[in-house]
């Protein structure tokens, strides 16, 4: 990967990242907003010390550890990737709350367009933001959109000193397996 340089990541403030979605996936996952390395490189939870992609495949939904660059991959698995506010920053509490209702009343109308089986927000800070839900907490959550059901997974980001990679792997395991059933 190409070494990007602090003026790299500034110029990708605001930048927009496609999301990688399809009709009818078994799993939405859905950040909260781009950071900027993934907005530099317009790929998903780039930042090296994201856990996403190791989360990912520790909890069985890949059948190995892929890179950011492969995000495209993930549809031929079901497997999708949106977020609740489109727009890149350094850190999401650069996001107002005016920014999180706005993103999820998209991102709602985003699910019922696309019917996936499961929307996974991952983040419990941003679902509750983003869905008005203050008591919300990491698991399946009695919202859906439209039959889309929800779960709120724990942030993969390396800030998230609250879970470690194994045990976010456990609670994606859950998903995983809820998603598995027909």
């Amino acid at each position: 990967m190409t070494r990007l340089t602090p003026a790299d990541l500034e110029a990708a403030r605001d930048r927009l990242v496609p999301d990688v979605v399809a009709d009818g996936l078994d799993v939405l996952f859905c950040g909260i907003n781009p950071g900027l390395m993934t907005a530099a490189t317009g790929h998903h939870f780039a930042r090296p010390g994201n856990r996403f992609w190791p989360v990912l495949h520790l909890s069985g939904f890949t059948p190995r550890l892929m890179k950011p660059a492969e995000q495209q991959e993930l549809l031929s698995y079901g497997l999708g990737i949106t977020n609740v506010v489109a727009r890149a920053t350094a850190r999401a509490d650069e996001l107002g709350a005016d920014e999180y209702r706005e993103g999820g009343l998209l991102l709602a109308a985003k699910v019922e367009r696309l019917r996936p089986r499961w929307l996974a927000v991952v983040g419990v800070t941003a679902y509750r933001a983003a869905f008005g839900e203050r008591g919300a907490r990491v698991g399946p959550q009695e919202r859906t959109i439209g039959a889309s059901r929800v779960w709120v997974l724990p942030n993969p980001s390396g800030l998230n000193a609250h879970w470690t990679a194994a045990t976010m792997a456990e609670e994606y395991a859950r998903l995983r397996e809820a998603a598995a059933e027909r």
